[in-house]
This record gives C-alpha cells, structure tokens and sequence, in this order.
C-alpha cells in the first residue's frame, strides 16, 4: 500500500511546520529485522506452497534412514571386535592349554622318575636287609643244631681232637690236648692213635667248653674250643653271630 502526502505548508513567516511522519514511512535498519523474505508474484501460487510440505516429508524420511544406517555402524563394528576377541582368546586359550599340557607331562615325568628311582633304592635296602635276616636266621639254625648234634653225640670231640693235632707243626715238642672232664674218656678212647703219634698228653680241663679241645706245645697252640670254631664258621657266611649270647645262653 502506498499512501499520498501533501507538501508540507510553511506557515507565515517563511518558515513551515513539518507534518509528522507515519511510522511506514521511516527507515528501518537492517540489524532490527528478523527473518524476512523478499515478495515475488509466485508467493501467493497454491502449487509451490504445497511443494515444501512434500520436500519436508522426504527429508526427515531421507535423515531417518541415514539415521540408522549411522546408527548400525557403531554396532557392527562393536560386533566385529567381540568376535575379534572370542577368537584373540581362544587362540591364546589353546596356546595355553599346549603349554600347560607340555609342563605338566614334563614335570610328571620328572616325578614319576624321582618315585622310581626312590622305589629302586628302597628295594635294594629292603633286599639287603631280608638277605642279612635270612643270613642271621640260618646262622641261628645251624647253631642250634650244631648244639643238638653236640648234645646227641658227644664223641664227636674225639675227632675235633685228631684234627687240631693234625694242625700241629710236626717239629713241635711237649703237645698236651685241653678237654672237658666229662670228653676225657671220649677223646682217649677215639683220639688214641693221633695222640700216640705225636706223643701229645691229654690233660682233663674244666675251663674248657664241652665239643671243643685247646692243644697247646712249645711252638704255638692251636684253639678248636667249640666257641672259636663256630666263630670262624660264621665269619665265612658273613655273620658275627657268637657261640654264647650271654649268661643264659652259656649256662645253657
């Protein structure tokens, strides 16, 4: 719209009085507008009014589908680096395994050889210890029956008589035979000729042990008590198990 105005009347005098100005009619600067457009003929053309609407449609549908499309890429890639671990882990899992395997195997083996070697040593000690007590109980038998052989004939004094005199050094001089009282008649009547042969006497002596002789000459003595052979019989099966035990055994 556009509004007439007349030119403004001087008043008397020369000098005019100015109409007031309407308010369309000042300049407005520009940093006092807002949003604004400028006028054309097609403003008011109902087809390009409609046509924003449907562009306005398309582009929210065309930011949503970016949207997603934006929105899947974060997933995906953190569904790529899980699997990435899962099969990081396994893999150093299996490699772990391996490891675990080979060590275990070696230090079984290690200790499967320590149990065998301690297993070898403790059978030769107890093999050694059942040889020595089966030693030391076969000594112990034949003690015993060597006793008893003594007990049930006791003229075999005479013949531990001729043969500690068979002992003797032919050149040796004044041979006396040491026995028990009770074997002096058992060695007169069975060592008669050996004793003849050396000129030996034979001299009854209590000290002596029954079974057993000492004989005695100028050169030396020879000892065939019972106790002293039966020591070096022992010795030879590599026992030291004596004649007497004690006291009681003697007494026996």
């Amino acid at each position: 719209m556009t509004s007439s105005s007349k030119a403004p009347r001087r008043g008397p005098g020369g000098a005019g009085t100015a109409r007031a100005a309407t308010p369309y009619s000042r300049f407005i600067p520009r940093e006092e507008l807002g949003s604004f457009a400028a006028w054309s003929p097609d403003t008011l053309n109902p087809e390009r009014d409609a046509a924003p609407p449907a562009e306005a449609a398309r582009a929210p549908q065309a930011h949503g589908a970016a949207a997603p499309a934006e929105a899947g890429a974060p997933s995906a890639q953190l569904a790529a680096a899980r699997q990435a671990g899962y099969q990081d882990g396994y893999r150093d899992g299996l490699v772990g395994l391996d490891n675990f395997k080979q060590s275990f195997a070696v230090q079984l083996s290690a200790q499967l050889g320590e149990l065998l070697r301690s297993f070898d040593t403790q059978i030769a000690a107890l093999e050694q210890q059942m040889a020595q007590a089966l030693a030391r109980a076969a000594v112990q038998l034949a003690r015993r029956v060597v006793r008893a052989e003594l007990q049930s004939h006791p003229e075999q004094v005479a013949h531990a008589a001729a043969q500690a005199l068979a002992a003797v050094l032919q050149s040796a001089r004044r041979i006396r035979v040491l026995v028990h009282p009770d074997d002096h008649a058992l060695v007169a009547a069975g060592a008669a000729e050996a004793l003849h042969a050396r000129g030996a006497q034979l001299v009854a002596q209590p000290g002596i042990e029954r079974g057993g002789c000492l004989v005695e000459s100028d050169l030396g003595q020879v000892d065939a008590r019972i106790a002293a052979r039966w020591q070096q019989a022992a010795a030879v099966l590599g026992s030291e198990l004596r004649w007497h035990d004690g006291g009681g055994e003697a007494a026996r």
